[in-house]
């Protein structure tokens, strides 16, 4: 066989079953980055620091919340913010992004947030984990 067969063939068999096989990984690695982030933000409000009382905006203020991706987009403006006060925080924004590109937002993230209320970075860890706790639930 050629090598052109050999490319081709197992090429076509991918094509073939694409939708099936990219959707189940798409929801393994989600599933994967939602546990991981759940495990980092566990270790993160162990943790006690000093900017654990940095104000932050409070994207969870609003008791309507919207779509779940958005919320996302937002905890990652607010993430990548609070970066340089944890170390972890990197991972967490990194998996709140590889979560966004997984859903495929329209718009890039992080998302611009609004001023508004605040609370301390401490709180907004908490209701991330809160969050990101009842979307993995969502999952099974």
């Amino acid at each position: 066989m050629s090598t052109l067969g050999r490319v081709l063939l197992p090429l076509l068999a991918l094509l073939a079953c694409q939708g099936d096989v990219v959707t189940s990984w798409t929801r393994t690695l989600r599933t994967n980055m939602l546990r991981e982030s759940i495990t980092m933000l566990d270790q993160l409000q162990k943790t006690e620091v000093s900017c654990n009382e940095m104000n932050v905006t409070n994207i969870f203020a609003d008791d309507k919340r919207g779509d779940p991706r958005e919320t996302l987009c937002k905890a990652a403006t607010v993430a990548r913010q609070g970066r340089s006060c944890h170390r972890s925080l990197e991972g967490i924004y990194d998996n709140l992004l590889g979560l966004l590109r997984g859903s495929r937002m329209e718009h890039k993230a992080p998302c611009p947030v609004a001023a508004g209320s605040t609370t301390s970075l401490k709180n907004f860890l908490k209701e991330l984990h809160r969050e990101l706790q009842e979307q993995y639930k969502s999952q099974k």
